[in-house]
C-alpha cells in the first residue's frame, strides 16, 4: 500500500447516517476472492434498488462525504476493501464505528471526522454538482467546494497513512528499538533466557 499525505479527488455526498458495514458489503459476496476486488460489491443492496444513487450519479468520486456512525456494525474489514477497491481514499463523517476506523487506516483510507454543520454544508454542496476535495494529513486541512476545515487526526494514524503503513509495519519501523532492548535485556537478566 502506498503512502500519501496530500490528495485530490472528486467528492460524492452520500447522506445516510449509520450506513453500517452490512450494507457497505452484503456478507454473501464476501466469499469472493480479495484479489477479484470488492469495489464492484460496495453499498450492493442500496445501489441495487435507487436508479440515482449517489455513487452512480459521480463516477470516478474518491472522496466520500457520509452521515454520523459510519461503518458501524460488525467488525468485517471487507467493508473498507469494499471502499479501497471502489478507488476511495477518505470518507468524512461527523463519526465512525471504531473498528472500521481502525481497519480504514490499515488499508489507507482516512476516516476523517468533522462537526455535523461542516458534514450537513459540503453535503448539501455537493447535492448539485460533483466537487473537487483537497486533503492535506500535514496540516490536517479538508477542503470541498471551496470551504475549507481542519481536521483532527491521531499521530499514530496520520504517520500510518502518510508511510502506507499497517500495524505490522509500524512495528517494523521500531525494530532497532526492539532488538537493543532485546539486547538489554538478555544482558540483565540472562537466567531468563533460553540455552541455546
Amino acid at each position: 500500500m502506498s503512502g500519501w499525505s496530500t490528495y485530490k479527488g472528486r467528492a460524492v455526498a452520500l447522506p445516510l447516517e449509520n450506513v453500517d458495514t452490512d450494507q457497505l458489503i452484503p456478507a454473501r459476496f464476501m466469499s469472493a476472492p480479495r484479489s477479484e476486488g470488492y469495489g464492484g460489491f460496495l453499498l450492493h443492496d442500496l445501489r441495487e434498488d435507487d436508479a440515482a444513487f449517489p455513487l452512480d450519479r459521480v463516477p470516478g468520486a474518491t472522496v466520500l462525504v457520509a452521515g454520523r456512525n459510519f461503518g458501524c456494525g460488525s467488525s468485517r474489514e471487507a467493508a473498507v476493501y469494499a471502499l479501497v477497491d471502489a478507488g476511495f481514499r477518505a470518507v468524512i463523517a461527523p463519526s465512525f464505528g471504531d473498528i472500521f476506523a481502525s481497519n480504514a487506516v490499515n488499508n489507507g483510507l482516512l476516516p476523517a471526522a468533522l462537526p455535523a454543520e461542516v458534514v450537513t454544508q459540503w453535503t448539501q454542496a455537493l447535492g448539485s454538482a460533483p466537487q473537487e476535495a483537497h486533503i492535506d494529513l500535514d496540516a490536517g486541512r479538508i477542503t470541498i467546494a471551496g470551504k475549507t476545515h481542519p481536521f483532527t487526526l491521531d499521530a499514530t494514524w496520520r504517520l500510518k497513512l502518510i508511510n502506507g503503513w499497517d500495524d505490522i509495519d509500524l512495528t517494523a519501523s521500531q525494530s532497532a528499538a526492539i532488538d537493543a532492548f532485546a539486547a538489554d535485556r538478555r544482558d540483565s537478566y540472562p537466567w531468563a533466557w533460553p540455552t541455546t
